[in-house]
């Protein structure tokens, strides 16, 4: 970032500006085309080497005045680590969505995602203190909550289990969770939002978007497992109607649907018009096939494809409910069917 962070803001602030991280992402592209919708003045934060090409590619999907929409955006350099650039990006903000996280689920990576998620998350919470922020509203993962014993939907009050078996990753949003929650000690209105796997068109060899690119391409094997699964576009309304009400320091689950994954790949290969995966892979397989990816690893620097922890992810059946905002706020989530629906009929349009 150079000295002269300025130059990187060079629109006129405004008093009620909204800023938004991790805008080059899944969420934070399709929640920065609906807060410009409803003509919101917006600022993004982005790090130098992102990729602002994906965000014009998602405002794409809604409408066909993408660089009028994208000029509309006042973009600043700025890493979650480095404070002289946020506190320019903070000046004259008021109100923040928080999208921004580093995945992995790589051991190795342990230092990075602590870094970025929990020291980053940090930072974030002390600007908002620092400028007087309303309110900040924290984009988590359903990955910092805890498992229930008797395999029942897992709530908001499902206590995190230290202890467990968690990723990284988990670890490290749980951490970041943390620095929320004292914010809100210390005077700052937020809300987490905790969303399962999130599925949306574009960014497809990230994320759930790999998953629906693989399955339509004729993924060959399936695992007994099941997750939770949400629409992008429900976890953009959320987080707008969750800012704009009057509720603070609250945490929602955000869940679609819970689906198991056999039945997931079958309704993309129905939809796709190809072959759904009709072979279960045992457990012990992929086990195996972890350590000969780590060796990989280990003797010549490749990133890891296969870890323990997606292994056990995967033969694992989570289910979450998320009656508590359906509830609150009259939140009606997309059918599933609907979601990959749409989703799947972008991907082989773009393919």
């Amino acid at each position: 970032m150079p000295a002269n962070t300025k130059e990187y803001c060079k629109k006129e602030y405004f008093y009620s500006m909204i800023l938004v991280t991790g805008g080059t992402g899944l969420v934070g592209s399709h929640l920065l085309y609906f807060l410009l919708k409803s003509n919101t003045t917006v600022r993004a934060i982005h790090r130098k080497n992102s990729d602002l090409v994906a965000v014009k590619k998602v405002f794409s999907y809604y409408t066909k005045e993408v660089e009028e929409t994208y000029a509309r955006i006042e973009w600043c350099e700025a890493n979650l680590t480095d404070i002289p650039a946020l506190t320019e990006a903070f000046k004259d903000i008021k109100h923040v969505y928080h999208a921004a996280a580093y995945i992995s689920f790589d051991p190795k990576n342990y230092y990075k995602l602590k870094k970025s998620n929990i020291e980053g998350t940090a930072n974030i919470v002390n600007m908002c203190l620092a400028n007087k922020v309303k309110k900040i509203v924290y984009v988590s993962s359903v990955a910092t909550l805890g498992k229930t014993n008797d395999n029942s939907a897992i709530t908001e009050k499902t206590q995190w289990n230290a202890e467990g078996k968690n990723s990284v990753y988990a670890i490290t949003k749980f951490g970041a969770e943390m620095e929320v929650w004292r914010g809100t000690q210390e005077g700052l209105n937020a809300i987490i939002l905790n969303p399962s796997i999130i599925l949306g068109s574009g960014f497809w060899d990230e994320g759930s978007s790999k998953l629906i690119k693989n399955a339509i391409e004729g993924q060959r094997y399936i695992t007994k497992g099941g997750n939770g699964f949400v629409d992008v576009i429900d976890v953009v309304k959320a987080l707008i109607t969750c800012m704009n009400s009057n509720v603070s320091n609250e945490q929602y689950i955000l869940n679609g649907a819970n689906v198991l994954y056999k039945d997931f790949f079958e309704k993309i290969a129905t939809i796709a018009g190809s072959k759904p995966p009709s072979t279960y892979i045992s457990k012990w397989i992929l086990l195996v096939a972890t350590t000969i990816d780590w060796f990989i690893s280990t003797l010549f620097g490749t990133k890891r494809k296969l870890l323990k922890s997606i292994v056990s992810s995967m033969f694992t059946v989570s289910s979450y409910d998320a009656s508590k905002i359906e509830q609150e706020f009259e939140l009606n989530f997309t059918p599933i069917e609907e979601t990959l629906e749409r989703v799947v009929k972008r991907y082989k349009q773009e393919s």
